[in-house]
């Protein structure tokens, strides 16, 4: 393999935002695209919990920053990007939460909620950071949606709403920003094992309905979440754009 063949692999000089980064997935992401040579910034709510994920990727010798805000808030936004500046290579909008419940149950600040965070902050977080990424000449967002927004699950109608329509912007950002150089595409995925999944896979008959719909038989890691969502950053994916990749062992195939 040739020097230009391996850069396809490799995101070195890349400058990349995580959001939700502190912990799950997103620090998995976070880390997957430091091993592929990328500096990335990294935000999350809590500010211990985000220094201390930080500090771990520094002391592996990779180069990450935290940021601590909340992506749902205006403002924070707005210093998320300042904070970074141009250009900005990639971003991953992986900030999101559920609450299960049925659909009667819910009040509706619980809906806004849900809907603020998963798809709003995505949305305009993607909006504020579009001058960064269009400097790139070369930039990729990857949105973390979830097979909710793809087939029916019991509960969580908003959650999966929210994600639905993740997936619809997606494809809208994919062709509005293409002529700026910007891909845009999504990963859904099914039960992963970090520990908000755990509330609900730690009941075993939940957890072996989960395995029998799950045509490999097992319960995802964040690490293959995260290594999608760095190939779909990589050069080597170049031409993939608008699309929604599910990460789910075969899930989507049976539905649940």
């Amino acid at each position: 393999m040739d020097d230009s063949s391996k850069d396809l692999w490799r995101l070195d000089g890349r400058r990349a935002l995580v959001t939700g980064a502190s912990r799950g997935i997103g620090l998995a992401i976070a880390r997957a695209l430091c091993e592929r040579g990328a500096e990335v910034w990294m935000t999350a709510r809590g500010r211990s919990t985000l220094e201390e994920a930080v500090a771990e990727l520094n002391a592996d010798g990779f180069r990450a920053h935290a940021l601590a805000g909340d992506v749902s808030d205006a403002d924070s936004r707005s210093r998320l990007i300042e904070s970074i500046g141009a250009p900005l290579h990639i971003l991953v909008n992986n900030a999101g939460y559920n609450i299960r419940k049925p659909a009667l149950a819910y009040a509706g600040d619980e809906v806004r909620d849900i809907f603020g965070t998963n798809l709003m902050a995505a949305f305009d977080l993607s909006r504020a950071a579009h001058p960064a990424l269009a400097a790139a000449g070369s930039a990729s967002i990857v949105n973390v949606s979830s097979v909710a927004g793809l087939k029916h699950l019991r509960t969580g109608a908003p959650y999966a709403m929210s994600k639905a329509a993740m997936n619809q912007m997606t494809r809208n950002l994919a062709v509005e920003w293409a002529d700026d150089g910007i891909r845009v595409n999504a990963v859904a995925p099914w039960y992963i094992d970090t520990p908000l999944a755990r509330q609900v896979l730690d009941d075993p008959d939940f957890r072996a309905e989960v395995l029998a719909r799950t045509p490999l038989k097992r319960i995802g890691r964040p690490e293959e979440v995260a290594a999608t969502v760095a190939f779909l950053c990589l050069p080597a994916a170049g031409y993939i754009s608008g699309q929604t990749l599910a990460v789910d062992g075969g899930f989507s195939i049976f539905g649940f």
